[in-house]
């Protein structure tokens, strides 16, 4: 023990009080060291900045505890341009038929709804017993005027044969050929007469006017009909059918005469092929719809005044394509959410185009190598970190 340390702990025992004073003053100063070094480091780090690692690692730990969303690559691919519409089938030439004479009670009917008829073909007979004896009357009176004409002829030959010999005058023969003449006028008309009595009689039997496909029979035995009685039968000529399809205006602008099409009536599972043969050149006012006029091949499936489906093929487009849930609508229109390079969701606004089994194709906002938020747009926000999963779409995943 030196002098100096023996002397401390000798003050110490004499004064107790005054040595913890001391000793509470010097744990003070070491207090407030400490402090103002910590305060001096948090300065630092404050007012200095972070460095490049420490922002790295933070962004790390923010993406971390961002949410996982899938998100796909489409691409661009080539798709069938398809329109779907309903539409009602119809005979493509409906052909009524009535009386086209003076009518009277039908006698006989010789053919049903659902028979083939061929042109010129009796479909049911009016009752002649009138008409029939007025032609045996002026087959009659034709036999008279032509007796009456060939005795003028022999007695314009026999005077002929007298002229020269002056036995008779040149006078009575030019009232014999006047005669002769008048004879064979009364034989052209009552001939006349006769072809037309024959023509009305023919105009009693009912006749197809074209060969084709009975719709319609509203006609029976011993009815009385008249021009006034409305149409008796309704034919489809050749059997043609057609369904008339109700499009838009900007579905009608998108389609031609010729382009294939693919109906399915109502109830039933089969599918006919056939073509656009007639667009409609006007737009129904109050529906804005115009007609397709779709040319069939005649099958007793397809029933006339039925409901069918139609898809028709309107070309292809290529486009970027994605499922529906991608798609998000409201009032400015329809958009998609992007991920971009530094995984933040942003706004894209998209025009829509057709929808295929793929999905919907995108027809402007998106080249295709946009990563494009599948699911859960409606809880994304623009500028919100994301942790983004690439995945594949079903038709990629098909096309592989």
């Amino acid at each position: 023990m030196n002098y100096e340390t023996s002397i401390a702990s000798d003050t110490d025992l004499l004064d107790p009080e005054g040595a913890a004073s001391s000793r509470r003053k010097r744990n003070l100063i070491i207090a407030i060291v400490l402090l103002t070094a910590a305060a001096m480091a948090a300065a630092y780090f404050f007012f200095g900045g972070t460095s490049t690692e420490e922002e790295a690692a933070a962004a790390a730990d923010k993406l971390g505890q961002a949410q996982t969303v899938s998100v796909v690559a489409p691409g661009r691919e080539t798709v069938a341009r398809a329109i779907s519409a309903t539409g009602t089938l119809a005979a493509r030439r409906e052909i009524p038929v009535g009386v086209v004479g003076e009518g009277g009670q039908v006698s006989q009917v010789f053919v049903d709804a659902g028979d083939w008829v061929q042109q010129g073909q009796v479909l049911a007979s009016i009752e002649r017993s009138v008409q029939s004896q007025q032609i045996i009357g002026q087959e009659a009176q034709i036999n008279a005027a032509r007796a009456d004409l060939q005795l003028a002829q022999n007695e314009l030959d026999r005077a002929m044969q007298l002229v020269s010999r002056g036995f008779i005058s040149k006078a009575d023969v030019d009232r014999k050929t006047a005669t002769r003449d008048s004879a064979r006028a009364r034989v052209s008309i009552a001939d006349a007469q006769l072809r037309e009595l024959r023509a009305r009689t023919a105009r009693l039997d009912i006749r197809a006017p074209v060969g084709g496909y009975v719709l319609e029979r509203s006609v029976e035995p011993g009815q009385t009909v008249s021009q006034g009685s409305g149409v008796l039968f309704r034919m489809a000529k050749g059997g043609e059918l057609e369904l008339q399809a109700q499009l838009g205006e900007t579905e009608l602008a998108m389609i031609s005469v010729g382009v294939p099409a693919t109906v399915t009536p109502v109830g039933s599972d089969r599918q006919f092929n056939g073509t656009i043969w007639q667009i409609a050149p006007t737009i129904n006012q109050q529906s804005r719809q115009g007609i397709a006029r779709i040319a069939l091949p005649f099958d007793r499936a397809l029933k006339p005044g039925g409901f069918a489906a139609v898809e028709i093929k309107a070309g292809a487009v290529t486009a970027a394509v994605l499922p529906e849930s991608a798609i998000q609508n409201d009032r400015d229109g329809s958009f998609v959410y992007i991920v971009n390079k530094q995984n933040k969701v942003q706004r894209r606004a998209v025009k829509t185009g057709i929808i295929t089994q793929q999905g919907i194709a995108i027809n402007e906002g998106l080249d295709g190598t946009e990563r494009v938020v599948l699911y859960a747009g409606g809880f994304l926000n623009p500028d919100e970190t994301v942790k983004p999963k690439l995945v594949k779409t079903a038709a990629q995943s098909a096309a592989r």
